[in-house]
C-alpha cells in the first residue's frame, strides 16, 4: 500500500508540474502588404468613392484600422528602407527614389525584418517592388529573404512614356533606364534570373495577378512553419494598369479598377490562409509607402482631404491608410487613433516573435500592446525628414510644428489626365507654422500665435532630432548616422 501511495503521489506531483508549465506560444506568420503611392483616402473605409473594396473592409472589421499611421518619408526608397530596418531613413542615408544601377543601396550591415525573423526560424520571401538597390549586392536575398520575385525599382523606371509608347533612343530618360526586368532569385544565387521583361502597359497589367498568385503559392508551400511574406505591389504607382478581370468594372475609371484588383488580391491571400487553417495566427499588415502622386489626376489616388501628396512632408505625403488583422491577438472592429509609424513594425514583430532587436540603434517602438487592444500610447513623437536630411517638421501628440522650407506642390496647377502627368508648382513656407492635427488634419490654420508653450516644446524636440540625426536646413551634422551601401566605382 505504501508503494502504491508513493507512486500516486509521484504521478500527482508530475501532473501538477506539467499543469503549471506555460505552453510555448506559436510564432505568428507575418504578411506585410505594401502598396505604392496609394493615398490615405483610397480605401472605402477611408472615404474612397466610385469603387468598392469589400475585402479590405472585412479585414478591418476583423482587425484594427489606424487613422494616424505614417511613413517617415514620402518617397519610395526612403520609406521602404525605414519599414525594413525600423529606422528613420536618413539615419542610414537612404533617401529619395534610387534609379537603376545607381551603385547605392541598403547597407548589408543593417538588420532587416527578414533577417531578424530568420534568426528565430522563419521562412522569408519578398514579392514585388524592392527599390533598395538593384545590383546583386543589394537584392532582397542579401537582406534575409530566402527568395525574391519582382521589379527591382519603380515601374515607371523604363524607356517608355506614361502613355505606353517607347521613348526615342536619344531621349534622356531612355538613355538612363534599361529595359524593366522582373527578377527571380534565391538565397545563395549570385546573379538573378530575369523572369520577364516588362515592355508594355499590357505587361504592367499582369503584375498584380502575378504577385498574388506567387503569394498564394508561397503560403501553401510554407504553411507548416512560421513565415514572413513581404508583398510590395507596384500598383498604384504610375503608370497604373489593370488586368482584364477588372478593366472597366468601376465607376471611377482605371484607378478604381486597379483598387478593385488590389482588393481581390487581399481576398485571395485571406482565403488561402483560411483554407490552409493558419488564418487565426497570421498577422496581416496592409498599408502604403507614401501618399498619392496627385499630378496624375484621374489616374492616381486621393489624400482624403489631407494637404499635398507624395514627395512632401505635409500630411498627404506621409499619413497612410493601415489595416492590421491577427484574429488570435487583435480585437475585432477597432479604430485606433494611436500615433504609429512604419518604423515601429520591426520592434513590434520582435516582441510578437521573441526575436532580438538589431544591435544598431533603431527608431521604432514596440506597438504590440496597442495591437492587443490596450489603451496605451507607446509613440508620442514623430520626425518629418525629407530629401537627404532636411528636418521639415516634428510632431508631439496632436501638435505639428513645420519649419521653413521649400517643397514641390500640387496646388495652383491643373493635374494631368488619362495617364499623363501635370506640372508641379513651387511651394514654400517662410516661417514657423503650428497645426493642431486633431482639429485641422488638412493643415490650413496656423495657430502658432495661440500656443507659444507648445512651440517651445516642439522646438526642443527638433533640437533633439538635430543633435542625433542632423539637419541640412540648419547645417547640423548629427552624431548617429550610418552609411548606405555603396559599390566602389571601377
Amino acid at each position: 500500500m505504501k508503494k502504491i501511495t508513493a507512486l500516486s503521489a509521484f504521478i500527482v506531483c508530475c501532473l501538477t508540474g506539467f499543469a503549471k508549465q506555460k505552453p510555448v506560444p506559436q510564432k505568428p506568420n507575418v504578411i506585410i502588404i505594401l502598396m505604392d503611392d496609394m493615398g490615405y483616402g483610397d480605401l472605402e473605409d477611408y472615404g474612397g468613392m466610385g469603387y468598392k473594396t469589400p475585402n479590405l473592409t472585412k479585414l478591418a472589421k476583423n482587425g484594427m484600422r489606424f487613422t494616424s499611421f505614417y511613413s517617415p518619408q514620402g518617397t519610395c526608397t526612403a520609406s521602404r528602407a525605414a519599414l525594413m530596418t525600423g529606422t528613420y531613413p536618413n539615419r542610414i542615408n537612404m533617401y529619395g527614389a534610387f534609379g537603376p544601377n545607381a551603385g547605392i543601396g541598403l547597407n548589408p550591415d543593417e538588420v532587416t525584418i527578414a533577417e531578424m525573423l530568420k534568426s528565430v526560424g522563419y521562412a522569408t520571401a519578398m514579392i514585388g517592388k524592392w527599390h533598395l538597390g538593384n545590383e546583386p549586392e543589394f537584392l532582397p536575398t542579401k537582406q534575409g529573404f530566402d527568395e525574391y520575385l519582382g521589379l527591382p525599382y519603380s515601374n515607371d523606371m523604363w524607356p517608355v512614356s506614361y502613355d505606353g509608347k517607347p521613348l526615342p533612343p536619344n531621349n534622356s530618360k531612355a538613355k538612363r533606364t534599361p529595359p524593366l526586368p522582373m527578377l527571380r532569385i534565391r538565397a545563395g544565387q549570385q546573379i538573378p534570373d530575369t523572369a520577364m521583361i516588362v515592355r508594355t502597359l499590357d505587361d504592367q497589367a499582369k503584375l498584380t495577378t502575378i504577385y498574388t498568385e506567387k503569394a498564394v503559392d508561397y503560403i501553401k508551400k510554407n504553411k507548416q512553419k512560421p513565415f514572413f511574406l513581404y508583398l510590395a505591389h507596384n500598383m498604384t504607382h504610375a503608370p497604373v494598369a489593370v488586368s482584364s478581370k477588372f478593366k472597366g468594372k468601376s465607376e471611377q475609371g482605371l484607378y478604381g479598377d486597379v483598387m478593385m484588383e488590389v482588393d481581390w488580391s487581399v481576398q485571395q491571400i485571406v482565403e488561402t490562409l483560411k483554407e490552409q487553417g493558419i488564418d487565426q495566427n497570421t498577422l496581416i499588415v496592409f498599408t502604403s509607402d507614401n501618399g498619392p502622386w496627385l499630378n496624375f489626376g484621374d489616374y492616381n489616388g486621393t489624400t482624403g482631404g489631407l494637404r499635398e501628396g507624395k514627395g512632401t512632408s505635409w500630411e498627404g505625403g506621409t499619413r497612410e491608410p493601415c489595416i492590421m488583422s491577427w484574429p488570435k491577438v487583435i480585437p475585432k472592429g477597432v479604430v485606433s487613433n494611436k500615433l504609429m509609424c512604419s518604423i515601429d513594425m520591426l520592434p513590434t514583430l520582435a516582441a510578437a516573435t521573441g526575436a532580438k532587436l538589431p544591435p544598431n540603434k533603431i527608431d521604432g517602438v514596440n506597438m504590440l500592446p496597442v495591437l492587443e487592444g490596450k489603451d496605451v500610447s507607446p509613440r508620442t513623437t514623430l520626425y518629418y525628414y525629407y530629401h537627404k536630411n532636411d528636418l521639415e517638421a516634428v510632431r508631439m501628440g496632436k501638435w505639428k510644428l513645420v519649419f521653413p522650407h521649400k517643397y514641390r506642390s500640387y496646388e495652383g496647377v491643373m493635374p494631368g489626365q488619362n495617364g499623363l502627368p501635370g506640372p508641379y508648382n513651387n511651394g514654400h513656407i517662410d516661417s514657423l507654422a503650428l497645426y493642431d492635427l486633431r482639429r485641422d488634419p488638412g493643415e490650413r490654420y496656423n495657430v502658432i500665435s495661440l500656443y507659444p508653450e507648445k512651440v517651445a516644446e516642439l522646438q526642443a524636440l527638433a533640437e533633439k532630432a538635430r543633435e542625433d540625426l542632423g539637419d541640412n536646413l540648419t547645417k547640423r551634422e548629427g552624431r548617429n548616422r550610418r552609411p548606405a551601401g555603396v559599390i566602389a566605382k571601377k
